[in-house]
């Protein structure tokens, strides 16, 4: 079965297991998110993201699903354990959906306060997780403020509309970028790319963005972090940038192609470079 015929599937799984996450605006409490665009894991981020948790005390779970490497979850404990002195770290090694049925792994999950997904392929942790009583228990984890954190694959799959990496990223127009649902830990009018800058995905940020203009894109280089807050501001922390793409408001244009991908134009976009420090309100878009 292709990924474009089990996008519904995966919609519908959505909207049956991750309910607390779809209505954001009305839940009474959101964790915080550290997600990080790739690359090396700087030391701050990582500190910030234990500090969010609670402390090196915190129990914290880290989900190397994305990956097919073997190693992977041995790597994140001792990421945890050894380089930030992290007592109650582990790692669920969680392959399938029914590896994320287990009962005791939901048991880790609902209990953490803090959650980081690994790097890898963002649609391993989808198909992995969505529907199932692993992926509830991080969404009511996440709900009663655990601290939600990823890097590269483990940051697209926060969007409630994921990009998978598949397409055609050599233009901006339709039909270029492959959508599936994510997990939707932030907001549901923001969708998240990462390695933006060192990768030049610029390209296909904008194609998503111009194709449905009241999506907010936000574009996370290697090395950097946005740090969402539950009032839904942003901080930008580590070493590079985080561009912003806001088409709300903007004159859109397209020019049809008998590919069937019309080439997309816009006017008066607004476009945010954000520098480590710096803030961002995704609520007013200020």
């Amino acid at each position: 079965m292709t990924r474009s015929r089990l996008l519904p599937l995966l919609s519908i799984a959505l909207l049956a297991a991750l309910s607390a996450a779809a209505l954001a605006g009305d839940a009474p409490a959101r964790g915080h998110l550290v997600l990080i665009g790739g690359g090396d894991k700087p030391p701050e981020v990582m500190a910030k993201f234990v500090e969010l948790a609670g402390g090196r005390d915190a129990p914290i779970v880290a989900i190397p699903t994305a990956s097919s490497e073997p190693d992977t979850a041995d790597y994140y404990e001792k990421l945890f354990r050894e380089e930030h002195g992290c007592t109650n770290a582990v790692s669920l090694r969680i392959r399938s959906r029914a590896d994320a049925g287990r009962a005791d792994w939901a048991v880790l999950a609902r209990n953490a306060r803090g959650i980081f997904f690994g790097g890898g392929d963002q649609i391993r942790i989808t198909n992995a997780l969505l529907g199932t009583p692993v992926g509830d228990a991080i969404v009511a984890a996440f709900a009663s403020g655990a601290v939600v954190g990823g890097t590269s694959a483990g940051t697209a799959c926060q969007s409630d509309r994921m990009i998978t990496g598949e397409g055609v990223f050599t233009q901006v127009a339709t039909r270029s970028v492959e959508l599936w649902a994510g997990l939707g830990f932030l907001p549901p009018d923001v969708v998240v790319d990462q390695h933006f800058i060192k990768r030049q995905r610029q390209n296909r940020l904008l194609s998503v963005v111009l194709e449905n203009p009241a999506l907010l894109g936000v574009g996370v280089d290697e090395e950097t972090a946005i740090w969402v807050r539950p009032d839904g501001t942003l901080q930008v922390l580590g070493r590079s940038g985080v561009m912003v793409f806001d088409a709300k408001g903007s004159r859109l244009s397209r020019h049809p192609r008998d590919t069937g991908q019309d080439l997309l134009g816009v006017r008066d976009l607004r476009l945010h470079l954000l520098l480590p420090g710096e803030t961002y309100d995704l609520r007013t878009r200020r």
